[in-house]
């Protein structure tokens, strides 16, 4: 098992390196840049619960990105916006129960996300940032076509 600084040493720029970091039978070291992460499962499913799990790490990325979207914007507006809060939530739900989606059969992925604007805005600003939430990069990406290019070293 290779250590996290040999992991480091082979990380290229604009790459983000998940290994199995030898805690539990889940736990994985993540390297982004200069920040290191841990990622586990639940204790439930088998992990020693010592990070977030996958879809965990999937939603951070969504809040993260929304936050930092409407803030961007609000700053460029110069509206009143204090603080922005994201809570999200992933399930899997039938297809069948979903009224707006297209697929029929099998289960779906669905992603709650609730959205608090704090600050002096009027309606119509808190509109237009729950609109702006929707084109953060991230969520453009999960809601369009992904291809993941996959291939062994």
């Amino acid at each position: 098992m290779r250590s996290p600084a040999t992991l480091r040493a082979a990380l290229q720029e604009g790459e983000v390196l998940v290994a199995e970091s030898g805690v539990g039978t889940f736990g994985q070291i993540v390297l982004a840049g200069r920040h290191t992460l841990s990622a586990d499962e639940p204790v439930e499913v088998g992990g020693n619960d010592g990070g977030p799990g996958p879809y965990d790490f999937l939603l951070i990325a969504l809040g993260a990105c929304t936050s930092m979207t409407v803030r961007l914007y609000a700053r460029r507006k110069e509206w009143r916006l204090e603080q922005v809060i994201v809570r999200l939530r992933h399930a899997k739900i039938h297809a069948k129960d979903c009224e707006d989606c297209e697929t029929r059969q099998g289960m779906l992925d669905t992603i709650e996300r609730d959205i608090e604007f704090q600050g002096e805005l009027d309606a119509e600003q808190r509109k237009r940032l729950l609109e702006i939430a929707d084109m953060c990069p991230v969520h453009r990406t999960l809601t369009s076509e992904i291809k993941i290019r996959t291939r062994a070293r």
